[in-house]
């Protein structure tokens, strides 16, 4: 493919040193196009040198712990048409930007949702936490753009107009989770349309524990929780007494598909439950971190931050 627009890819790291190193290979194999950049925004505590690591550029966005903050901030190095937002926990193919332009995005296009594909299990042995998230396609993109008021793409893989980007003020900076959809929504509010791009697909390596997974989905309920704050009617939360009902019903099923040999059907029937559990009472956790935000983030970057190309005030919300 010829022609398509250039790319600034924007990926927020916190974790170890060999982990940065595996992240850096994993996007060295990007096939780049002039004006293309890849950036990690390392998020640990106190990071703030620049440097480059396998021909990847790292910046310095510790000082505020949240991995909205990072993106802003890697957003901000570069001056491309469009931002590649990527997580650390996937896998792309060498191809993947140009995939993502083929077919070019119309004027009034915000927000390309890229394919988020869930690994398969192999005979590694992998964990029952993994299984459950590719027998659930739970980081699917089919997930958040099933409901047609209130879709959003995740920026486990999306990509987004920086125009659109700068003209809404980016990412709430100062939450957890939550904010790919927030800034959706935003965008949406602003005039901008979502497309999808269920070609330009990442693999995605779920939490390999259950202990883990489930914090993650109390992590996304906290998210929830802000969010159908700040939008009334997005994301509403399951009456209690109905999801206790839906959820031992699960439990029997999964006990009966474990006492006839069924393993898929026993891992899906006895985690749907504590899942969505977590999930909903995550609703009740703050979802700011705890430590480590100054009071100047409470409000995302300035339009200038994130767009260097221009200086004119931000709109955001």
């Amino acid at each position: 493919m010829t022609g398509r627009p250039a790319v600034d890819v924007v990926l927020p790291f916190r974790g170890s040193d060999e982990h940065l190193v595996q992240v850096a290979e994993r996007l060295a194999g990007l096939m780049l196009r002039p004006g293309d950049t890849v950036t990690i925004a390392d998020n640990r505590p106190g990071a703030s040198v620049s440097r480059t690591l396998r021909g990847v550029q790292i910046v310095g966005a510790g000082d505020v712990q949240t991995s909205y903050h990072a993106r802003n901030r890697g957003a901000a190095g570069g001056s491309a048409a469009w931002l590649l937002f990527l997580d650390a926990d996937v896998s792309v193919t060498s191809d993947l930007l140009d995939r993502y332009f083929d077919p070019g995005p119309g004027d009034a296009v915000g927000v390309l949702a890229g394919g988020v594909i869930d690994e398969p299990p192999s005979g590694d042995g992998r964990s029952v936490a993994e299984q459950y998230a590719w027998l659930k396609s739970a980081m699917s993109q089919e997930v958040t753009l099933a409901d047609d008021d209130w879709p959003f793409a995740q920026t486990a893989n999306a990509a987004v107009r920086r125009a659109a980007f700068a003209e809404v003020g980016g990412f709430e900076p100062a939450v957890r989770s939550g904010g790919d959809a927030d800034l959706c929504f935003r965008l949406r509010a602003a005039g901008w349309t979502l497309e999808r791009r269920d070609a330009a697909a990442v693999t995605h390596r779920a939490r390999p524990t259950v202990a883990g997974m489930l914090a993650q989905r109390a992590r996304h309920g906290a998210g929830a929780g802000w969010l159908a704050h700040r939008w009334p009617g997005a994301l509403p939360r399951r009456r209690w007494p109905g999801l206790a009902w839906w959820s031992a019903r699960r439990v029997a099923r999964g006990l009966m598909a474990a006492a006839s040999g069924d393993r898929r059907g026993a891992v899906v029937g006895l985690l749907d439950g504590p899942a969505v559990w977590a999930f909903e009472l995550g609703r009740l956790l703050p979802n700011r971190p705890l430590a480590g935000l100054r009071a100047s983030t409470g409000r995302r970057e300035s339009h200038a931050a994130l767009s260097p190309t221009t200086g004119s005030a931000s709109r955001a919300t």
